[in-house]
Formats: C-alpha cells, sequence, structure tokens
C-alpha cells in the first residue's frame, strides 16, 4: 500500500532487500528465539472466585488484563448481525389503499399498505370474526313456551340484546345490566334464563325430520354452591389456617403411629402361626403306602381345639389416641378364604361390612365374625367326618359281603353295647380302628 502511493507522488522509494535463503528461512538465532517461546509456559489466567458471578468477573478482569471501560463501548464484535438478501428479481409493487371491516356495522373505512395484486380481495383478518349464533323468538312462541312468573318480556329482551353484543360474556352483560329498569340480576340468573329459553326453543322447533340437537341445561344452584365451595378457603382467618395445619400435623402423626403399631402387630401374628404350625401334630404325620391303609389309625378332630377356634383380634389397649374402628379390623393371618366366608354370611344375613363403631357394636360384631369362623370350621370338620364314616362303610362291605355296617348314634362318644351282633363290636369310636376288630370276627372272610 504505502509503495503505490510513493509511485503516485513521485516520491523515493525504500530500496528493495535482495531475496537471499536467510531471509526466506531466517537465521539460526531466529529459530533459537522461536524455540524458546514455544518451549515456556503460557501465562496462566486467573479463576474465577467461588460465589462472584461470571458477569462480575469479566468486568474486573480480561484476557487481555485491560482496565474495563468507563463508558459503555460497541465493538461491532458481539452477535453476528443478518445481513439483507438483496436479489436480482423486480420488487413487487405496493399500494397505499382503502379497506373495511366486515366486524364493524358502522362502514367505517380505514387505510393501509397492501401489495398490488390483493387489491380488492376481503380483508384477511375477517375470518377470525366468529360470532355466536342467539336464536329469535317470535310473540307466539314467547307466549306458549317462554313465559315466565320470574322474567318480564322487557328484560328477556334486553338480555338477548347485551348476549347479542357482547357474544354470551356473561359477565360483561352482568356490567352492562340496566339496573335503573330492571332489578338486580346475578350471573347465574342470567345464565339460567337464557339456556331455559335456548332449550325450550330447540324442542319446541325439533320437527320429525329434522335431526335431533343437544339442549344444554344449567344448573344454576350448583353453581352457586360451587362459588360459594371456592369462596370459603379465602375467607379464612389466620387463626382458622394454623389450626387446620395442626390438626394436619396430628393427623400424619396417627397414622404414623399406627402403621408402626400395624407393623407390630402383622410381626406377632407371624411368629404366633409359626408356634402354631411347629407344635401342630398333624402337620408330622407321615404317608403310609395303600397296603398298609386299613391298619393306619385315623386322627380324631379335637373338640375342644374347635371351641378355642375363631378370630383372635389383636389387643389395641395402647397409650395415645387410638381409632375405635381398629377394634372391628379383621387381623393379617386369618386368610383370603375365611374373610371371603365372612362378607358371604354377612351379606346373606343382611349385616353391613362396616357398621358404625360404637363400643357395643364393635364387640357384638367381632363376637358375630369369630362365631361365622367358627361355623366354617365345623362344617368343615363335619364333613370330613362324613367322609370318613363313608369310608369305613365301603371298607367294611368289601371285607364282609352280606354285612352292612350300623353306624352308632353318638360319633366321638361310646355306643350301646350289642348295637349290632354281627359285628361283634361293643364298642366303637370314630377314626378307631374297628374294621380290624370286624375282620377278625367269627363269621367275616379272612383278610388272608
Amino acid at each position: 500500500m504505502t509503495t503505490d502511493v510513493r509511485d503516485i507522488l513521485d516520491l523515493e522509494q525504500a530500496p528493495t532487500p535482495e531475496l537471499t535463503k536467510e531471509a526466506i528461512l531466517g537465521t539460526t538465532a531466529d529459530k533459537q528465539k522461536k524455540k524458546l517461546s514455544l518451549s515456556q509456559p503460557a501465562p496462566k489466567s486467573s479463576r474465577r472466585p467461588e460465589g462472584m458471578h461470571r458477569e462480575v468477573f469479566a468486568l474486573l478482569y480480561t484476557d487481555s488484563k485491560d482496565a474495563p471501560p468507563l463508558f459503555q463501548t460497541d465493538t461491532g464484535s458481539g452477535y453476528k448481525q443478518m445481513k439483507a438478501k438483496l436479489g436480482m428479481r423486480k420488487v413487487r409493487p405496493w399500494k397505499w389503499m382503502p379497506f373495511t371491516n366486515p366486524a364493524r356495522k358502522d362502514g367505517a373505512i380505514f387505510h393501509h399498505w397492501r401489495r398490488l395484486a390483493d387489491e380488492g380481495k376481503e380483508y384477511p383478518f375477517a375470518k377470525f370474526n366468529k360470532q355466536v349464533p342467539i336464536p329469535n323468538y317470535t310473540d307466539s312462541e314467547y307466549l306458549q313456551h317462554l313465559h315466565s312468573e320470574f322474567w318480564t318480556r322487557s328484560e328477556t329482551d334486553h338480555l338477548f340484546d347485551l348476549c347479542r353484543r357482547f357474544d354470551l360474556r356473561f359477565g360483561v352483560v352482568k356490567d352492562r345490566w340496566d339496573t335503573a329498569k330492571f332489578p338486580e340480576r346475578t350471573i347465574e340468573d342470567l345464565k339460567e334464563r337464557y339456556y331455559s329459553i335456548c332449550g325450550s326453543l330447540t324442542k319446541a322447533r325439533a320437527g320429525s325430520g329434522t335431526p335431533e340437537t343437544k339442549v344444554f341445561v344449567f344448573d344454576a344452584d350448583h353453581e352457586r354452591r360451587r362459588k360459594e365451595q371456592l369462596k370459603r378457603p379465602y375467607d379464612r382467618t389466620p387463626e382458622q389456617i394454623e389450626e387446620e395445619q395442626s390438626l394436619l400435623n396430628e393427623l400424619r402423626k396417627i397414622e404414623a403411629r399406627k402403621k408402626e403399631r400395624d407393623k407390630k402387630t402383622q410381626d406377632l401374628q407371624k411368629l404366633i402361626t409359626a408356634a402354631d404350625s411347629q407344635s401342630d401334630p398333624r402337620k408330622q404325620e407321615k404317608k403310609f403306602p395303600k397296603k398298609k391303609l386299613q391298619h393306619q389309625t385315623r386322627p380324631r378332630i379335637d373338640t375342644n381345639a374347635l371351641e378355642l377356634a375363631g378370630i383372635k383380634f389383636p389387643d389395641t389397649k395402647t397409650t395415645g389416641v387410638t381409632v375405635r374402628s381398629q377394634r372391628m379390623k379383621l387381623p393379617s393371618s386369618l386368610g383370603n378364604k375365611k374373610t371371603k366366608v365372612i362378607e358371604q354370611l354377612s351379606q346373606e344375613l343382611g349385616i353391613e361390612l362396616n357398621p358404625i363403631p360404637t363400643e357395643q357394636v364393635c364387640q357384638h360384631y367381632n363376637e358375630l365374625r369369630s362365631d361365622m369362623v367358627l361355623l366354617h370350621e365345623l362344617k368343615i370338620a363335619l364333613s370330613t367326618c362324613e367322609f370318613e364314616l363313608q369310608t369305613l362303610r365301603h371298607q367294611f362291605e368289601a371285607f364282609a359281603p352280606g354285612k352292612t355296617l350300623t353306624i352308632p348314634s353318638t360319633l366321638f362318644g361310646e355306643s350301646q353295647g350289642g348295637a349290632d351282633s354281627t359285628s361283634g363290636l361293643s364298642k366303637q369310636k370314630a377314626g378307631s380302628t374297628e374294621i380290624i376288630d370286624v375282620v377278625g370276627s367269627p363269621g367275616a372272610p379272612s383278610n388272608n
């Protein structure tokens, strides 16, 4: 650049240096300086202290260690600016032209810039002019279907006029209601009157050939109750809010203690069930082969165990606040089968599953359900005895053809002596080895 300026002004130019190998590749001294500069570590940039925002640290320190500017500057090196894309096509012409808005009924004329190709077209924002269809009614229709004791004809006409003007915005309709001519009306009254008229007109104008249209019904009483319920939380005093919060905290504590007690009760029931299962001798029976089935001794049903059967409700005598309905809660160790039996019997007897937990109701209801479980277990025991007696009868008939086994009247007690002369038995007990005695008696066929 400087050489061209000197040439134009006819000034003396600096002598051109001679091109040599050292000028192009550099001398050894220059290479050593370059190696030293590369071997030296780069200066460390200071770190931002903890707790200091990035913007504040940028004002105090920069990479070039320059002082922050005193005045706001615009260096032009910030965000990129979009450049105008200029093409070679011809620009479309625009024209200042008038237009009318179809939403206005006063015929006002406005002007705006518009492309020349769009001249004469409809205003583009006219498609957003959506109007709600408000029904009209005649004098005969009003007298036949729309007459009301609480609304006059002038009030109804004024209501429909406001609905057409403000597109069913009932808040605005309520605000513009003419209280000088008509009595004060609430928004619920206005809505109820409007939708009742629309429903009556729809039903009256529906013919046999026209399709059925949906009739809208507005429940004013429900709307009033809904607004009243929404208003109550806002009308609470700070003392009421604090009391409610304290009650909620107490409820959470009660629920936490209840869960802890239930967990302890379940653990205790598991231990009791495990101990009962270990002490139950029926589970320790050994299976005998089929050949020795007739010689084994069948277990007797313990009536004392049945009398003690039922539901063992956990003791709820603990410190703190308790709920009386916890006394009627079935223990988890009862089982789904017995629970379904209780529900079925309760439905058959017409008893509620969750009655009011008074002191007497809790006691009698628990006793009733315990008796239901006892009745269920007795039925199972009875069916087991009948099955065993039927098995004994078939075995006796198989060993002694032509003879019948006489069942004593008392299953678990001693029968009358000489009940059957052919059996040779004077004493019989349910589940004993009576078949062996009969087989060994005279007159019976030998087992061998």
